[in-house]
């Protein structure tokens, strides 16, 4: 249980900059932060039907650093026949990692026998992942999409919960606010959740997309160090749909809305620890392209953003 003087820690930790910016770094801190790494997220090409394995060798050719995997299709790759050690072993050899895998177990429901039967879930879900050297999954609020958080201190009681189990697994739940639900949307939601656990692994994953539809914007980012993020979902919102009506599949490619990048690049990179960014789309457009072109073609502008934002604080 949390208790009281648990929270005092926390606030504490704000303060010395656990997961707060501290307010100076040197030069030579300066020049290890910043360092991106690029990460695909197969729901970018799902709509295209290419095969699971076949995903892995798009990302790996189109020339990507890692993959961003579900948990359905590993479950289904499973159910029909597939063995991990020679898919771990498939995956070495196109020189990828599994950077993040997604997951719905429901370990923030208020039902208590929900909530064991999604832990229990959760406890499958990271051993497969152990077992191909994934060492992340995402932790959304599933199960409690419409139903508001009335108890915050709870909530991060149960956050840490399934931390603690990802110390044991090697998994770390990635603490992840969706946009357009009634519970967890807001960037500040997630930081009082991840600081109140007052664990050393607790993290948030942001998402262009969800900052923009749950209404945080991205100021927030600046106060943020690199510790208490270590993915990062990039895609972009348009400017001509109003942002309560928006859904996943308006999602475009990262620079081709109305995101500011520069700043978000620039806060990303001040805050320092490496990120992996990784391209989440949905768009049922890019779905009729071919899924190597639609590959190439994210890359391609997250690294342009990337370098563009970059350059022009180290200048």
């Amino acid at each position: 249980m949390i208790t009281r003087r648990d929270t005092l820690k926390s606030l504490a930790l704000l303060g010395a900059g656990s997961l707060i910016l501290p307010k100076t770094s040197s030069a030579a801190e300066k020049a290890k932060t910043g360092q991106f790494s690029y990460c695909l997220n197969t729901s970018t090409i799902s709509g295209q039907k290419v095969g699971f394995l076949k995903e892995f060798e798009i990302t790996s050719k189109a020339g990507y650093d890692g993959i961003e995997i579900w948990i359905r299709d590993l479950q289904k790759y499973m159910d029909e026949g597939g063995n991990l050690k020679d898919l771990k072993k498939y995956i070495d050899d196109l020189g990828l990692k599994v950077e993040n895998a997604i997951g719905f177990a429901e370990w923030i429901v208020d039902d208590d026998a929900k909530r064991k039967a999604g832990i229990e879930q959760l406890k499958r879900e990271m051993d497969l992942l152990a077992q191909i050297g994934c060492k992340r999954i995402a932790a959304p609020p599933a199960g409690k999409y419409n139903e508001p958080i009335t108890d915050w201190f709870e909530a991060a009681e149960r956050y840490r919960k399934i931390l603690e189990i990802g110390e044991q697994t090697g998994v770390t739940p990635q603490l992840e606010f969706w946009g357009a639900s009634t519970s967890l949307f807001h960037i500040s939601q997630a930081m009082f959740i991840a600081t109140a656990t007052n664990h050393p692994k607790a993290c948030i994953m942001p998402d262009i997309y969800h900052m923009f539809r749950g209404g945080s914007g991205y100021h927030s980012l600046k106060l943020i160090s690199g510790s208490a993020i270590e993915i990062f979902h990039f895609n972009d919102f348009v400017p001509n749909i109003p942002r309560e009506e928006q859904t996943d599949s308006d999602r475009v490619y990262p620079g081709d809305g109305a995101a500011p990048f520069q700043q978000i690049i620039t806060d990303l990179y001040n805050s320092g620890g490496r990120k992996v960014l990784s391209l989440e789309l949905f768009n049922k457009s890019y779905w009729e392209k071919d899924a190597m072109e639609v590959a190439k073609t994210g890359l391609s502008k997250m690294k342009k953003l990337v370098d563009e934002a970059v350059s022009s604080v180290t200048r």
